[in-house]
């Protein structure tokens, strides 16, 4: 399961080199914790930085096996269509306070969330126990968080669906680190068993 000292590395994590970050890490307690956004199992952010965030979601599903679904290129494109999608149309209406004013004009208007999303990297591995491990590597301009990098990972076990969601700020003014970045991927790369039950 997901490692959370290396969680804790990601917020504690700075240019100074990685083995003071990871004595760092060891003592570390998280800022914030949250359950209640909607979808997630749990998410962690950084404080005062709520756009940079690792959260877990946990769904039921009739997959035994994520190849079910398709390849990694497949759910890729599901995935960034689904951001493309986050664009939503909203109508307005002015109704009249009375019946002698004028009536009602109704207007619309697009609520603009995601500007583009764009698939960097596509992989598949072997996580504990053989399961199969779908990992994606994609960036999202939205009108929300400008500028952001996201790292997934996705499997099925025992009908459930559970998928690893980094996202980290990445705009050209202040560009994800590669320290930084190598720790995010280990985070990624951490994530490959469900809990036994």
């Amino acid at each position: 399961m997901l490692s959370l000292s290396i969680v804790a590395l990601v917020f504690a994590s700075s240019p100074i080199t990685t083995s003071i970050s990871i004595a760092m890490a060891e003592d570390l307690q998280l800022q914030r914790y949250t359950d209640s956004k909607e979808g997630a199992t749990v998410l962690f952010e950084e404080p005062n930085k709520g756009a940079n965030n690792v959260g877990v979601v946990v769904n039921p599903v009739r997959l035994t096996k994520l190849e079910e679904f398709g390849s990694p290129q497949f759910v890729a494109d599901k995935l960034v269509q689904a951001e493309r999608r986050k664009s939503r149309e909203d109508t307005l209406e002015f109704r009249p306070l009375s019946k002698t004013k004028i009536n009602y004009v109704e207007s619309s208007f697009t609520v603009e969330s995601t500007k583009d999303a764009e698939v960097i990297a596509v992989s598949e591995r072997s996580g504990k126990g053989g399961l199969r491990v779908y990992e994606f590597e994609y960036k999202v301009d939205s009108t929300r968080g400008g500028l952001k990098r996201i790292f997934s990972a996705a499997f099925v076990a025992s009908k459930k669906l559970y998928i690893l969601n980094i996202a980290h700020s990445d705009k050209p003014e202040s560009p994800l680190d590669m320290n930084r970045r190598k720790i995010l991927e280990q985070v990624l790369h951490s994530f490959d068993a469900a809990p036994s039950t």
